[in-house]
């Protein structure tokens, strides 16, 4: 137990520095390259803060392991919208005046609600998964329309901002961007081995490691982000991390696990349990984040109701996982 725990924990430190010089370093080529400052945001960082969830779920159904995958996937969307949001705003009220950021929360519920209707039969065939990719790759098209006809969003200025505080030259930023993306794959397969170990050794399920231990680990750079974001003033930057990441964590790495490994008896705990708390936290986000009386705002009593959400949900998974 000892070098499974090791790899576990060496495992997420490695993963989370990656991720943090893999983002930067593709933000500042793709600056470099001339790419609108809406575009990075929304595709680059959008992409660049799933690329541990896509890594490690691609291992993971290598490694014959999709519940894990599919664990990882649904649950670093509920720890993105209920702890990460729910810290963030407790440290910083989320105020959301970007377009982009509100146009992209009803279509982050129809991904859920879309993912659901696949999963309703306790199967994820390859092609149900290459209809997740095909959406990924539409949703990147949707992000590149977006960034290129709203270069004066809210959300723009503040990644503009963002870039300026971190310059690198252009060799640099190809190095961290190649020697992240390396980082990302061995830090990966170091996780998933400890991940993988430790719930034999236990006779914990691989799905409910995924939702828990490895889901909070690959959204930790999230976390960062989001906080450091939300306390420089940079609200749709912390807000738009997570809705950007959670899209992408539905329609690529769900999709990616299932072209390499389909998914087959999913228990019927993964809809009424999982996917069922995800959707109602993304209703919660969706109401916050539009504010129909108001400007929309993530208030700290909000935050807190998030992250209760998120508290009740883990205590939930930790007693069905010990009975």
């Amino acid at each position: 137990m000892i070098l499974p725990s090791l790899a576990i924990v060496g495992g997420f430190m490695l993963l989370v520095w990656s991720a943090d010089r893999f983002v930067e370093g593709a933000a500042a080529t793709a600056r470099h390259a001339g790419m609108p400052s809406l575009l990075i945001g929304m595709v680059i960082v959008g992409f660049g803060t799933s690329a541990p969830e896509m890594v490690v779920s691609a291992m993971a159904a290598l490694d014959g392991s999709p519940a894990l995958a599919l664990g990882n996937g649904l649950g670093s969307n509920i720890t993105n919208t209920g702890l990460i949001l729910g810290v963030t705003a407790l440290v910083t009220p989320i105020a959301v005046q970007s377009k982009v950021v509100r146009r992209e929360i009803p279509l982050l519920l129809l991904i859920s609600l879309l993912t659901g209707a696949l999963l309703w039969n306790g199967v994820l065939s390859r092609l149900e998964a290459l209809g997740l990719l095909l959406g990924f790759f539409c949703l990147i098209g949707w992000s590149i329309r977006e960034g290129l006809g709203n270069r004066r969003d809210p959300l723009a200025t503040e990644v503009e901002q963002e870039l300026a505080l971190k310059p690198m030259p252009l060799r640099r930023a190809i190095f961290w961007l190649v020697a992240g993306f390396l980082l990302l794959i061995v830090s990966s397969r170091i996780l998933v081995f400890g991940a993988v170990t430790i719930a034999g050794a236990l006779g914990i399920s691989e799905l409910v490691i995924g939702l828990t231990v490895v889901a909070l680990g690959t959204s930790l750079p999230e976390l960062a982000a989001s906080v450091i974001a939300a306390r420089r003033g940079e609200h749709d930057i912390a807000i738009g991390n997570v809705v950007g990441s959670n899209m992408f964590n539905l329609l690529a790495v769900i999709g990616i696990a299932g072209v390499i490994d389909p998914l087959s008896g999913i228990g019927a705990e993964v809809l009424y349990r999982d996917w069922a708390t995800m959707v109602g936290l993304t209703l919660l986000l969706l109401v916050m984040a539009y504010g129909f009386r108001g400007e929309g705002r993530i208030n700290r009593l909000e935050g807190l109701l998030l992250l209760a959400a998120y508290g009740a949900y883990s205590t939930l998974l930790v007693l069905q996982a010990t009975a």
